[in-house]
């Protein structure tokens, strides 16, 4: 019985990342009028399931530290009761984030997950281990975004290469940065929500990925609107040249994070850059940046608790 719901928790997670973050790859385009809501979330869903598939090849490493292995003991790490604790929990606060349009990060919402569910069940968390292989990426990227996003704008302004209006040069080169970005999204995101579900009896590690990436793709056809509205047209207004850059750097920096097994958030990177152009460009909306923050500054501490809670109630069961 725990290992059906430890499969259906984890196939949650993932619906509800595709829902949360399957457009942030491609908010510039929507955001810069380069295309509509729709097809902006249909090509970023395709490039993330393309992402998605891939990752089962070239980032395969970030299975170890999202199944906990070496953030718990072994022994905790191996229990489906733990597992599907720390899949309701990210699941639930990524749900609830969703409903809201805050682009929050899943990543974040797991390692909350895995700490509170952690203590709950073994009181014994490594958090140094953490702090190395997640949490360091993930404080440090949304600020290293930021300042690229503002340099690489101001760069590509002075070259000429970043237009007020939409040319087709400009547009082919603005898809396939977003197609690049939301293709390193799948490529950084699925190992994490694959993880918890490989001790499942009789499911092998092809099959994970594919059901995840399944499960993320469907996330990001019905219920992207709330997210989308938020990045695309909330955090800055933007003109085409203006998304390009911003979407040039999610997809630098995502692409390189991926290659290098570095979990950073795709949320962080996309909202930084958006937010280093915008403040570059003088038209970013510090209100709503500010409520993002405030949002991600919840979304660990809400994993935990949400974790701690499902991993007490399994135990009783």
């Amino acid at each position: 019985m725990t290992l059906a719901a430890l499969f259906v928790a984890v196939c949650c997670v993932a619906y509800t990342n595709g829902a949360n973050a399957n457009f942030k790859g491609v908010a510039s385009l929507y955001g810069s009028g380069t295309t509509n809501l729709r097809a902006a979330a249909a090509w970023g869903t395709l490039t993330t399931f393309a992402g998605s598939v891939a990752a089962l090849f070239l980032a395969s490493d970030l299975l170890k530290t999202f199944g906990g292995r070496g953030v718990v003991p072994d022994a905790l790490a191996l229990s489906p009761d733990f597992l599907c604790a720390v899949a309701v929990g990210a699941a639930a606060t990524s749900f609830v984030a969703t409903r809201f349009g805050f682009p929050v990060s899943t990543t974040h919402a797991l390692v909350g997950a895995l700490v509170g569910a952690g203590l709950a069940g073994a009181g014994d968390v490594r958090f140094a281990a953490l702090g190395t292989a997640v949490l360091y990426p993930l404080f440090v990227s949304p600020l290293a975004a930021a300042v690229l996003g503002a340099a690489v704008y101001l760069a590509l302004r002075k070259a000429g290469a970043a237009p007020g209006h939409r040319t087709r040069a400009l547009d082919a080169a603005h898809f396939l940065s977003a197609g690049a970005a939301s293709f390193a999204r799948g490529l950084n995101d699925t190992p994490k929500i694959v993880a918890p579900m490989l001790v499942v009896p009789g499911l092998g590690v092809h099959w994970a990925f594919l059901i995840v990436a399944g499960a993320i793709a469907l996330g990001g056809v019905l219920d992207v609107r709330n997210v989308a509205e938020t990045l695309g047209k909330k955090v800055t207004d933007m003109n085409p040249g203006q998304g390009f850059a911003a979407c040039l750097v999610t997809s630098a920096l995502v692409t390189t994070a991926s290659l290098h097994a570095l979990p950073v958030s795709t949320t962080h990177v996309s909202v930084g850059s958006l937010t280093g152009m915008g403040a570059a460009a003088n038209r970013a909306h510090w209100r709503k940046v500010g409520e993002i923050a405030l949002a991600w500054a919840c979304t660990a501490p809400c994993g935990a608790a949400l974790a701690a809670l499902a991993y007490g109630l399994l135990r009783a069961a």
